[in-house]
């Protein structure tokens, strides 16, 4: 018999079987065909959320920089809230942080002004920083003992709030090219009086590093000559990461109490509350599909037990259990591959309207799925083949 066996396919021995339960096998069917779309999507959104919101915070050099402070609260204030250098090492050795440097300051009074040209003059404070960490570096921002010329690099948030306030104290609005043409004299004064001023010229704007920065070879110089304090701890610390908004990197600043500005990571904050809403969807459809998946063994366990006696006579016939197996089994492939083709073509046509309907996702996403989402397709009619072939040989071999 085995023989002929290959003459012989599914509807030979149909007949011999008592299909069972229609209603347990629609279920089953209608529950897999939802499990699997919303996990489909569920996929989908995950990548596509990642997609928009790291587009939110475009990267220099592949790496985000972030300004971290100690969180100054009512219990703290008075306390000394500046970083040791065992909190900058513990800040460093974080898998997810690529390095940290100190933002360092005066310790000495630092007066600045523009001369005739703009007759406007304020104490201020100068930091250095090491240069890596500065977006805009050029060659000149070097300085050596004995050298009167100080290059400065200015913050263009700070050049943006003296253009908004010049006019009402009719001082001339400045460009950022425009700005390093203004002679800047820059004072420095020790506790005892000393004086001695150095002539100053911005030669750089930076968008990253809020403050009024100078070579470190000149602060350290500087804090040695006009301060008689030893140096001090960092008020600030740079942080340099490959994603500002990881969810690992935000738990680890919330956990030390460090403040960090939360425009710079609220796109972080927004995609792990999506992203944990996404996943908690996905776990759901995972149940579904396993919910469903059990439902239709239950049917294919009351098929075979009510065809018993037929499958019996045909195992006497001459028929093997492993070709009854694979004969049965057939007879749903059709079936997954509609179900399981439909949910990816239902997540192909999301995929596609959430693209154009979406303000910057035409920018940024792919009017088709992701290549996960395929290779997550081919996996799960995979395992549905799998699982129903097992199921039905289990059954078989056990009659």
């Amino acid at each position: 018999m085995s023989n002929s066996t290959s003459t012989i396919n599914y509807k030979t021995i149909a007949p011999y079987l008592n299909t069972g339960s229609k209603t347990s096998k629609i279920l089953s069917y209608t529950g897999l065909a939802v499990g699997v779309l919303l996990l489909l999507c569920c996929v989908q959104m995950f990548i596509n959320i990642n997609q928009l919101l790291r587009d939110k915070n475009p990267r220099k050099n592949g790496y985000d920089y972030i300004s971290v402070t100690k969180t100054i609260t009512n219990e703290n204030m008075g306390k000394e809230n500046r970083f040791t250098k065992e909190d900058i090492n513990n800040i460093k050795k974080q898998p997810f942080i690529e390095d940290a440097a100190p933002l360092l300051s005066n310790q000495f009074r630092a007066k600045a002004s523009a001369g005739d040209i703009i007759p406007f003059s304020t104490d201020l404070f100068i930091e250095a920083i090491q240069d890596d960490f500065i977006d805009t570096v050029p060659p000149s921002f070097t300085w050596q003992p004995g050298q009167v010329d100080v290059p400065i690099i200015f913050s263009a948030d700070f050049l943006e709030m003296y253009n908004v306030f010049a006019p009402a104290q009719d001082l001339p609005q400045l460009s950022s090219g425009s700005i390093g043409a203004i002679n800047i004299f820059l004072e420095c004064t020790a506790p005892d009086g000393t004086k001695q001023t150095f002539k100053g010229h911005i030669v750089a704007v930076s968008d990253r590093i809020n403050s009024f920065l100078v070579p470190q070879s000149f602060l350290n110089w500087g804090n040695k000559m006009f301060s008689t304090v030893p140096e001090q701890p960092a008020a600030r610390v740079y942080i340099k990461t490959t994603d500002a908004n990881s969810a690992e990197l935000l738990n680890f600043l919330a956990q030390n109490n460090y403040h960090v500005n939360k425009d710079k990571t609220k796109f972080g904050r927004i995609k792990t509350t999506l992203q944990a809403i996404v996943a908690g969807l996905g776990g759901l459809a995972v149940l579904v599909v396993l919910l469903s998946i059990l439902l239709f063994s239950f049917y294919l366990q009351l098929m075979i037990s009510k065809s018993k006696q037929n499958l019996q006579l045909l195992l006497q016939l001459g028929y093997a259990p492993i070709w009854l197996s694979k004969t049965v089994a057939k007879k749903w492939i059709p079936v997954f591959a509609f179900i399981i083709g439909s949910a990816f073509i239902a997540t192909s046509i999301f995929q596609y309207l959430f693209q154009q309907n979406f303000a910057a996702g035409k920018e940024v996403l792919s009017a088709f799925v992701h290549p996960y989402v395929i290779v997550l397709t081919i996996l799960l009619y995979a395992v549905s083949i799998w699982a129903n072939f097992s199921l039905i040989k289990k059954q078989l071999y056990q009659l």
